[in-house]
């Protein structure tokens, strides 16, 4: 197999911004001159696969080139499948995803299953996303309801830590892992201080990275529908006006990109 990095965007909380995370990986390493393979292992909701569906079209529609990933769909009857059959289908894709990129990126369910298990035990960098409250950080860590003390970890920061030792057995390799904080509020929140505080001593606690996450910007949503992100304006491609707001959201891509280690791509975005 191919030394392909493998990147999973996951935790098991819906609506904390995975799949706005993972394509703005994607495509942000597409402008990079990376090959970059992507599964959608939502195979209900299926926003990654949508996504880059949507950029084919509208490319194809408007004469415009942007890169695009190389996708390895696993079908939605997968979701009726047993776990034996689904990580099997799961670990076969993801066999051929290895050998024709450079980086595999993976999108997890908003929920324990056991290909996002799978995919977890695959990986080279875990990025979970959280919003900026105590209500995503339950998924991370148990604090006490009235000292608001940190008790104890969750179960996704158990699978994390269990995936992180069977890797660890099995090849020698150590797994990376950065949380988020996703969708910023533009003001500071009364409870700012004391999440951040929780989220400090459960990183220390459990040994994941703090990075920055994407706010919660109009033009994220606006470029979503079009299969576009900030990484692909340009003189030829612009399907909405242009503001301050987008180099700042550019700006804010850079920074993430720059907090997961990937650097060429980051430098990439700062020239254009």
């Amino acid at each position: 197999m191919s030394q392909a990095k493998v990147i999973v965007v996951g935790n098991e909380k819906g609506g904390a911004g995975k799949s706005t995370i993972a394509i703005h990986i994607a495509t942000a390493l597409l402008h990079g001159g990376a090959k970059v393979a992507t599964l959608d292992l939502d195979v209900r909701q299926q926003s990654l696969a949508h996504f880059f569906a949507h950029r084919r079209a509208w490319l194809a529609a408007n004469g415009a080139v942007a890169p695009v990933p190389e996708e390895f769909p696993l079908g939605a009857e997968l979701a009726k499948a047993g776990d034996d059959e689904a990580v099997g289908r799961f670990e076969e894709a993801f066999g051929r995803a290895a050998e024709a990129a450079d980086f595999v990126l993976i999108d997890t369910p908003g929920s324990d299953t056991a290909i996002g298990r799978a995919a977890h035990g695959l990986a080279d960098l875990i990025v979970t996303p959280m919003n900026d409250s105590f209500v995503d950080f339950d998924m991370l860590g148990v604090v006490d309801p009235v000292t608001l003390d940190l008790k104890r970890p969750s179960l996704y920061s158990e699978t994390v830590w269990n995936s992180r030792k069977v890797r660890a057995v099995q090849t020698g390799k150590s797994i990376d892992w950065i949380v988020l904080r996703n969708r910023l509020a533009p003001t500071e929140a009364r409870n700012r201080k004391r999440l951040d505080e929780r989220v400090q001593a459960l990183s220390r606690r459990v040994g994941f990275r703090v990075g920055p996450g994407l706010r919660d910007r109009v033009i994220y949503r606006e470029l979503f529908p079009f299969g576009l992100t900030v990484a692909d304006l340009s003189p030829t491609i612009r399907p909405v006006a242009m503001s301050l707001q987008h180099v700042a959201a550019r700006q804010e891509l850079r920074a993430l990109m720059e907090s997961l280690g990937l650097s060429d791509a980051a430098e990439l975005l700062a020239a254009q």
